[in-house]
């Protein structure tokens, strides 16, 4: 029988294996895409709604420079993203997306062109803007509390901190007396790049006063031409590594410096790099000369582009046109579910001839 001295010895041993095998795990299952970091839990929606989303629906990159791994799924489905969860029922999915299939191919010939898809997404994207126009209502109204119609800096910086768990009659009497605030490095990187942000929003004349069309702007700078230019400014000048204002590929495949903590975890990630290559080299650099401009990158980001959404529409085409008739039938987007939807359908060649 084993004595208590051995048996602890042994536990130790395993513990430290395991220690190991954790830490292992760690630097080698480590995103390189700091946007998975960035999920907040659920709860905290409230906490933080008065903050500019780091995640712009509808927009193929975030405003981090991280490509949005969800954009195909935004806009083939819009609104009724929600709906194709993982765990729903997989009968009830196929069913839905039968009906968005028959939505989409407006002539009825049974498969989908690329310019029905352009329509399509050209739809689905206003429909992304159209909600965040109503949320901006609402989150308008939370930092407009006398209902003027219009609201200053300093009136958002107390909402702001309040959110953040400040007192908000101490941070408000302070800021009418000008006393200093006593707030934490972190706190104050935030409101300084707000505070960019809200100069940005305010149209001439520039008063600091902010309007609910301008804070529209501010919350989701893709509504706003001026904002959205603003946007491009930002992620060039986290990318861009020798200032000349523009991107190379190897500027384009590489995180700002911080964003992950192992070198070596960034280095495995080569899903991550072959997408960012992707995407520089056949969509965003637009004339194939090896460097993406600001202007460049500008029409890539815009979501209402009618021809990065024809390009686009193409490109959801080729994943799935299998019998390479440059169309979509319904088999074809069946089987292929998860790269429209995010949701994957079993057995989809049997059930689409059932429900047929």
């Amino acid at each position: 029988m084993m004595s208590k001295q051995a048996f602890l010895c042994s536990l130790g041993s395993l513990y430290l294996s395991l220690l190991f095998v954790f830490l292992l795990m760690d630097v080698y299952a480590r995103p390189a895409n700091n946007s998975a970091l960035k999920e907040k839990p659920a709860d905290s929606k409230d906490e933080n709604e008065i903050l500019p989303p780091d995640h712009l629906n509808g927009v193929k990159m975030e405003m981090d420079g991280h490509l949005n791994k969800e954009f195909h799924q935004e806009v083939f489905l819009g609104k009724e993203m929600e709906e194709f969860e993982e765990d729903s029922e997989p009968r009830r999915n196929r069913k839905k997306l039968m009906v968005i299939f028959s939505k989409v191919d407006i002539n009825n010939d049974k498969k989908i062109g690329a310019k029905e898809m352009q329509r399509w997404i050209m739809e689905k994207t206003d429909e992304h803007f159209q909600e965040a126009v109503e949320e901006n209502k609402m989150h308008f109204r939370a930092v407009d509390p006398d209902g003027d119609g219009h609201v200053s800096w300093d009136e958002y910086k107390i909402k702001f901190l309040a959110s953040k768990g400040f007192n908000e009659k101490e941070i408000a009497e302070k800021i009418k007396n000008n006393e200093e605030l006593k707030i934490d490095e972190e706190t104050q990187e935030v409101l300084d790049n707000l505070k960019d942000r809200w100069y940005q929003a305010d149209n001439p004349p520039p008063d600091l006063m902010l309007n609910e069309e301008e804070f529209l702007s501010f919350l989701h700078p893709e509504h706003s031409r001026g904002m959205l230019k603003f946007m491009v400014k930002e992620i060039i000048r986290d990318l861009d590594q020798d200032g000349d204002k523009k991107l190379t590929l190897s500027e384009f495949i590489s995180l700002p410096v911080g964003t992950v903590e192992n070198q070596q975890a960034q280095d495995i990630d080569d899903d991550w790099v072959k997408d960012r290559r992707k995407e520089f080299e056949e969509v965003i650099d637009a004339n194939h000369d090896g460097i993406v401009t600001m202007e460049e990158l500008e029409e890539y980001m815009d979501p209402m582009n009618e021809y990065n959404a024809l390009n686009e529409a193409k490109q959801m085409i080729a994943v799935a046109d299998e019998n390479q008739n440059h169309h979509l039938e319904l088999e074809e987007i069946l089987k292929y579910s998860e790269y429209f939807t995010g949701s994957k359908l079993m057995d989809y060649a049997r059930n689409v001839h059932e429900e047929f």
